[in-house]
């Protein structure tokens, strides 16, 4: 596939963000849709089903970064045999991960659906909040069979180098979404459901796009339906690499629901404010998390052609270029911080209050931007359960510890964000620790017999 980068031989700087740039617009066009759907809402619905759609984030980002970490795995495998040339295991991780994408999400969306009320009541939202939260989460459930085939989908293609694939899929799919933001809730009159019908059909669009390219390519991996099934020595490779990134992500959102409650005891305007604030800051985030992947991807093709030095090589790289693009992006973000806040919610309050996170937030970048850096390079090499363990304890356990003490005692908006930077500030150290400790020659990866 000429969308395909070779990072294996030649230089690696010009590859790093030839394979980023489309990765990291993938996350933020993502991001501007699922903004596009605040923004409808906030503008059209006023910030009550506003403060709604934003409230459920830390849920959906719970059940969605535990596949996403899981599909992880997938590009790790692929990624580690493609630079061992071992075809037929490429092909058996291509159709057992669609297949794993597929199921988890038929399971996700039917437990979710019975879980859903207490889901929500879980987050402390008003009263006056609760039935529309609970009317946006039951319908976005019913789409995670193909949100989690997207991104399977995607890790498949990004093990092969291919990051063009998944942007263009969506960027159709992204347009339709907008699209039928607008004439759900300005032509039907809907509210929260509208937002949500509109973000389930164009993730159906977006995973049947990569499945036809796909079925279509000639390259190795791609899938015939009639070998469509689990491998189940593919399937333990994959949960061993995939299963502490995916828990990781699930933890942290758990953290995050637990975060958002407090947020959400503090009134709508507040929970209106950090949804705004959350849906502009994470552009940046998108910037790092892309190169922390980018590090993952080029190391794990690298490692299994036992060029550990170009490894190396890649993190000292990823690192360089995702800070100088983090802080950037945060920079401008924050000068115009008035004027972008000011498109979801013209609220004077809103704005204020929303400015208070982002400082926090960008502030605790600074950290996150070598801590993902980081954990990319050691999940090449398969060691994942490290910076999972490292983020549980050092994110995870000090926010909570923060929220049920700090906060119980001076509960105030400032207080809750202030955990960030010193949450991120820790975990970062003692990656850092970690990474010096770790050498490639440790073979994590379980190995084929």
């Amino acid at each position: 596939m000429r969308n395909n980068i070779d990072m294996i031989n030649g230089s690696l700087g010009d590859k790093i963000i030839r394979y980023t740039i489309p990765l990291a617009a993938t996350g933020i066009l993502q991001q501007t849709f699922n903004a596009a759907d605040l923004a409808v809402i906030g503008q059209f619905a006023g910030k009550t089903s506003m403060a709604a759609v934003g409230g459920n984030a830390p849920v959906i980002g719970l059940l969605v970064n535990l596949f996403v970490g899981i599909s992880l795995g997938s590009n790790v495998v692929i990624a580690k045999s493609i630079g061992q040339r071992n075809s037929e295991q490429i092909s058996k991780t291509v159709h057992t991960s669609v297949i794993l994408a597929l199921l988890s999400g038929v399971f996700f969306s039917i437990l979710g659906e019975l879980a859903a009320p207490n889901v929500v009541r879980l987050l402390d939202v008003p009263g006056d909040v609760y039935p529309l939260a609970l009317r946006y989460l039951r319908i976005y459930l019913v789409g995670m069979p193909v949100i989690l085939l997207y991104n399977f989908e995607a890790a498949i293609f990004r093990s092969f180098g291919n990051t063009k694939t998944p942007l263009a899929a969506l960027v159709v799919s992204g347009v339709l979404n907008v699209t039928l933001n607008l004439f759900f809730v300005l032509y039907l009159h809907m509210d929260v459901e509208g937002v949500a019908a509109a973000t389930v059909l164009s993730n159906l669009v977006s995973s049947v796009i990569l499945f036809v390219v796909l079925v279509k390519t000639p390259s190795v991996i791609q899938i015939n339906p009639k070998k469509l099934r689990i491998h189940n020595d593919v399937l333990k490779e994959i949960l061993y690499i995939g299963v502490p990134a995916g828990v990781q992500g699930m933890i942290f959102s758990f953290a995050n629901i637990i975060i958002q409650s407090a947020i959400n005891s503090l009134g709508t305007t507040v929970m209106a404010a950090s949804s705004a604030a959350y849906n502009l800051e994470i552009f940046a985030y998108y910037i790092m998390n892309a190169f922390g992947q980018t590090c993952t991807t080029f190391v794990g093709q690298n490692y299994g052609a036992g060029k550990n030095g170009r490894c190396r090589k890649t993190a000292k790289l990823c690192l360089l270029q995702s800070a100088v693009c983090t802080v950037t992006v945060s920079g401008l973000t924050l000068l115009f911080s008035r004027q972008l806040l000011s498109i979801f919610n013209t609220d004077p309050d809103v704005i204020a209050t929303g400015r208070i996170r982002m400082k926090y937030i960008f502030i605790a970048y600074l950290f996150s931007l070598v801590q993902e850096a980081l954990s990319g390079y050691l999940r090449g090499f398969g060691v994942s359960f490290i910076p999972a363990a490292c983020a549980v304890v050092g994110i995870c356990g000090v926010r909570l510890t923060w929220i049920f003490t700090v906060f119980r005692h001076s509960p105030s908006f400032a207080v809750i964000m202030q955990v960030y930077p010193i949450s991120l500030g820790i975990t970062t150290a003692v990656i850092m620790v970690v990474t010096l400790l770790v050498k490639p020659s440790q073979r994590y990866i379980v190995q084929k017999k």
